[in-house]
């Protein structure tokens, strides 16, 4: 009977239960399970290595610069975000009635890191996200608009059932970049998608980096409308390793911490002042033309006579 199991569940496409069935019923005649146990024991493995199998797979497609989950998410550096505030971000809901949010603070405080875990908990829970920073999308879709295949590019955005728009407002866009991501977002909209925005820039500025006040007010209308605004504040994780103190000094202030050229300062520098440096004297003070050559053919007079003559010579030249 066990000659012919093999067979049987490869063409069931059971490939895990192929690799455990015998390690399973050994175990089973020593720990004397039932046939139910045991079948029981065999499908779950199946199920569990299918389903991380898929988990890996929808990791791969996401294209997630990082891989980060919730429980990394360090929420003390934050004074009003807690777990319980995002909650609903983490159910199915969020993705079946089509939610969005946007994630807006300063850079290092973990906008990408939430984002991506939020993404990733829609895959545990069984559907697909897709990542890509907001200057890569407005550029593929502005090159593709000018080659009349935005509609085919849009695709690509309207299929996962969440996507992640990140760094909205960091880099300069096109002329056309209001244009091109309204079309992503209206689009997702109208189909009931989730999506995630993480910026460093309040919405009411998305005009502004979007070069459309409109279009960008269209936007973040489409997006609020079944979404959230979450700010995070705190300091910046990246820099959360070095005192406070250091990243508050000015080098610049510093002694010895000037430099001009590459030359450092001269040990005793002479102090200069307005009126010593750069005072004009009065025109009654300034010599006159007829004094200053009489002062040179004075000083002339007074040298020895080869360098006299060598600098009447000079002076003739």
């Amino acid at each position: 009977m066990t000659t012919d199991l093999d067979p049987i569940l490869k063409r069931l496409h059971l490939a895990n239960a192929r690799r455990v069935w015998r390690d399973l019923i050994q175990r089973a005649e020593k720990e004397d399970w039932t046939y139910e146990a045991l079948l029981t024991t065999l499908f779950a493995e199946e199920v569990a290595h299918r389903r991380g199998t898929r988990l890996a797979r929808a990791v791969r497609a996401a294209a997630f610069p990082f891989l980060r989950t919730i429980d990394e998410f360090d929420f003390t550096y934050q004074s009003t975000l807690r777990l319980t505030t995002i909650g609903s971000l983490l159910t199915p809901d969020f993705v079946t009635e089509g939610h969005s949010v946007i994630l807006e603070g300063k850079p290092g405080r973990g906008k990408t890191h939430l984002a991506i875990a939020i993404a990733y908990r829609a895959l545990q829970n069984g559907f697909d996200a897709h990542f890509v920073t907001a200057a890569k999308l407005i550029d593929e879709l502005s090159a593709a608009s000018r080659e009349g295949r935005l509609r085919e590019a849009l695709a690509v955005y309207m299929k996962p059932h969440v996507l992640v728009v990140d760094e909205v407002g960091y880099l300069a866009y096109g002329d056309d970049a209001a244009n091109v991501l309204y079309h992503v977002v209206n689009d997702r909209h109208i189909r009931r998608r989730a999506m995630i925005f993480t910026t460093n820039k309040h919405p009411r500025r998305w005009g502004h980096v979007l070069h459309d006040d409109d279009l960008a007010d269209a936007i973040v209308d489409r997006i609020l409308e079944r979404g959230r605004l979450l700010r995070l504040d705190g300091p910046s994780i990246r820099t959360k390793h070095l005192p406070a103190d250091e990243l508050l000094e000015d080098d610049l202030n510093a002694a010895g911490g000037r430099r001009i050229s590459g030359r450092d300062d001269a040990e005793f520098p002479e102090r200069t002042t307005p009126e010593t440096s750069m005072a004009i004297p009065p025109s009654s003070q300034r010599p006159r033309r007829g004094d200053v050559k009489g002062r040179a053919r004075a000083s002339v007079e007074g040298l020895p006579r080869g360098i006299e003559s060598r600098d009447a010579h000079g002076a003739n030249r």
